[in-house]
């Protein structure tokens, strides 16, 4: 009896590390395709230049391809000087009905506002 008891309670215990186990697999899966959508993203902006992207204004979307679908979202912040931009780009999803995401910053230089070509002549 008292051997049955610890089989049964073995068994459960088992069983409850595999369920977290397959749980915890699945969610780092999600955190797969959550960062490859941030990492398309990024090499959509680093294609078109930060200044293009910011001019076409589409700074959101949705990935489909991948279950359980996939928002994405873009800021954008000037940070004063030499054309620098504070890009953010975040992916969120939902687990069930637990939302998740995935946050990313990285810096990128845009094209300066100002473009100056100085030509001197000299006349004798």
């Amino acid at each position: 009896m008292v051997a049955s008891v610890i089989l049964s309670g073995a068994v459960l215990t088992v069983g409850a590390i595999s369920t977290n186990a397959l749980t915890d697999t699945r969610l780092n899966q999600h955190y797969e395709v959550a960062a490859s959508v941030i990492e398309r993203q990024l090499n959509l902006i680093d294609y078109m230049g930060i200044d293009e992207f910011i001019e076409t204004g589409q700074t959101e979307g949705m990935y489909e391809e991948a279950e359980p679908g996939y928002h994405w979202q873009v800021t954008t912040e000037y940070q004063g000087s030499d054309n620098l931009y504070l890009v953010t780009i975040t992916a969120t999803w939902l687990d069930g009905k637990r939302p998740h995401s995935l946050t990313v910053e990285t810096m990128l230089n845009g094209t300066g506002l100002l473009t100056t070509t100085a030509t001197t002549e000299e006349t004798e």
